[in-house]
């Protein structure tokens, strides 16, 4: 059985930061691809950001990109996602999920076998 549990999320101001937390019940952690998506209301779900087992290899979505950064503590089964400079469109529902796999596309949400229940985010104007 594999588990994700994100946590982390809240209400902020524009311009604050949060950092989000995924916990994973996964034997062999470190040999999964993490990965954030969130969905905001009456959105399709996107990409946000992706690591691989190395920890050296990482995607963001243009959006994010300068002011989201993902990593990893293999150690302690955990990805997390520092957010900074936040703004409204970032508000959303943040999931994490895991791929087993070395698949080619870090941002195509079909590759992943495992997701999270999801942590709500707010960013208020």
């Amino acid at each position: 059985q594999v588990q994700l549990i994100e946590s982390g999320g809240g209400l902020v101001q524009v311009g604050g930061s949060l950092r989000l937390s995924c916990a994973a019940s996964i034997r062999t952690f470190s040999l999964y691809t993490i990965g954030w998506f969130r969905q905001a209301p009456g959105k399709e779900r996107e990409f946000v950001a992706a690591i691989r087992r190395s920890s050296s290899d990482i995607d963001y979505a243009d959006s994010v990109k300068g002011r989201f950064t993902i990593s990893r503590d293999n150690a302690r089964n955990t990805v997390y996602l520092q957010m900074n400079s936040l703004k409204p469109e970032d508000t959303a529902v943040y999931y994490c999920a895991a791929d087993r796999s070395q698949s080619a596309a870090l941002n195509h949400g079909p590759n992943y076998d495992y997701w999270g229940q999801g942590t709500q985010v707010t960013v208020s104007s």
